[in-house]
């Protein structure tokens, strides 16, 4: 059965403060076109700017997820977001008027209501997903982070967290499927320690928060000037109680482990960015929103190729991204000047690796020392070109009627001649890309030996 696409059936609105800058902030929902996907606007702005909810427009992940174009920023998005995907929504215009989403009560909860109140509308095209045919894995040693998403047939979620805090240690909790999403994770609210409340406060910056639109977690030792500092901060006329769980202000919990429930509300608004939803099992331990950030990033290259290999690609054929039918679609060479065979692997702007299976039938070999066939060291260059031009045209929004102009190879160095029955591997990986105009860097091999390697510099140009 297709499932469609959906937005919301009316506009609605709320008003409320930023986390950090205090601003008092309207956001408005409004329905948006099919295939629009998530849109913020800048309506206090000259030429009200449009800043698109994905992956390419994060700015900033230090304090939640600022999204960015130019000069015009949203930040604090992840809630919204959650809520947004969190009741099954694909196009919405999100109008704002000021530089950070509300905090509200420091859940996702309160806009999941708001968008329930104007209904969900089917548009006409089908909604498409990132799918997932084997486990990957990513881990940030740094960051203590570790992520595993295996297949499913719907997003799951499974998240661990272990702050090592006498109030706070190890806690866990399973998103079976987005249905309980409204139940049981939207009101979870965000939390901070203590002693991050210092740190933001002597920062300038949380100047619209509050002991009711965040858990404040204490620690047992702190210092009761330094404690005074606190209530002072947030005007209070006396003294904040800790409760017997070390919440501030002896805020009651909405859920047990409502702490990592939040997680996953972080996690659900930062996957947004990918611009389509998932279908696989995450499994999660202590990710946040710089690892979740870094995370979608790979899932969007995972889903550019997915996307390029239905365009190309007619039959998925094990460990080839490209065969030689879908590289005569990208480039414009033809026999016996197209010099690559397969693509093996494939990052969307970063890397590729090709395939050219070398043999004594090449017409090169008939006039080339004919006596002591080796493949020309020019053609080895060439067939590197191919390769690189196949991952740069893919990189540009109409590969078809583009085509990769070289302007440059340096640093050329041939290393051992290639014979027939070689089969060549060329691995390039892009070193700098603005705009149009690409540089990378080339090696070929035959198995574990260099054979040959050099730079590039290309520009994409229309046919």
């Amino acid at each position: 059965m297709k499932e469609m696409r959906k937005t919301i059936g009316g506009s609605i609105s709320y008003t409320g403060i930023g986390l950090h800058t205090g601003e008092i902030v309207t956001i408005v929902f409004k329905p948006a076109k099919d295939g629009a996907g998530i849109v913020f606007v800048r309506t206090d702005l000259l030429n009200r700017p449009t800043i698109p909810a994905d992956i390419d427009h994060v700015v900033d992940y230090s304090r939640g997820t600022t999204l960015g174009v130019k000069n015009a920023t949203v930040a604090t998005t992840e809630h919204v977001l959650a809520a947004i995907k969190g009741i099954d929504i694909d196009d919405v215009i999100v109008e704002i008027n000021g530089p950070e989403v509300p905090v509200a009560d420091g859940s996702a909860v309160v806009f999941v209501n708001l968008l329930k109140k104007v209904g969900l509308v089917e548009g006409e095209s089908e909604r498409e997903y990132l799918e997932f045919e084997e486990p990957i894995s990513f881990s940030a040693p740094e960051e203590n982070v570790d992520v595993v998403i295996v297949p499913s047939n719907e997003l799951k979620v499974t998240f661990m967290v272990d702050y090592r805090h006498p109030y706070l240690g190890t806690q866990y909790t399973w998103l079976p499927s987005m249905e309980v999403f409204e139940k049981d994770f939207a009101p979870a609210r965000t939390f901070c320690f203590i002693d991050e409340i210092f740190y933001l406060m002597s920062n300038n910056l949380i100047k619209g928060g509050s002991l009711d639109s965040a858990l404040v977690i204490a620690n047992p030792d702190i210092d009761e000037e330094k404690f005074r500092e606190l209530y002072e901060f947030f005007d209070y006329k006396k003294p904040v109680p800790i409760g017997d769980n070390g919440i501030v202000n002896e805020t009651p919990l909405r859920f047990y482990n409502e702490f990592v429930r939040h997680k996953v509300v972080d996690l659900i608004g930062d996957i947004a960015l990918l611009g389509v939803p998932v279908k696989g099992h995450i499994l999660a331990a202590r990710s946040g929103h710089k690892t979740n950030v870094e995370l979608v990033k790979k899932l969007r290259q995972m889903y550019k190729k997915q996307e390029l290999q239905k365009i190309y690609q007619k039959d998925k054929k094990k460990n080839i991204v490209f065969d030689i039918n879908a590289i005569q679609k990208i480039l414009p060479h033809r026999y016996p000047f197209l010099l690559v065979d397969k693509i093996t692997e494939f990052i969307a702007g970063e890397s590729i690796v090709g395939i050219k299976n070398v043999t004594i039938n090449e017409p090169f070999f008939q006039g080339h020392f004919p006596d002591h066939p080796v493949m020309p060291g020019v053609l080895i260059v060439e067939a590197m070109a191919q390769t690189g031009g196949i991952m740069l045209l893919n990189a540009c929004d109409d590969p078809v009627n583009n085509v990769a102009y070289f302007a440059a190879i340096d640093n050329v160095k041939f290393r051992k001649p290639v014979l027939p029955g070689d089969t060549l591997r060329f691995e390039l990986e892009v070193i700098n890309m603005k705009s149009t105009i690409a540089k990378m860097h080339g090696d070929a091999y035959v198995g574990e030996t260099k054979v040959c390697e050099g730079d590039f510099l290309a520009k994409i140009v229309k046919k």
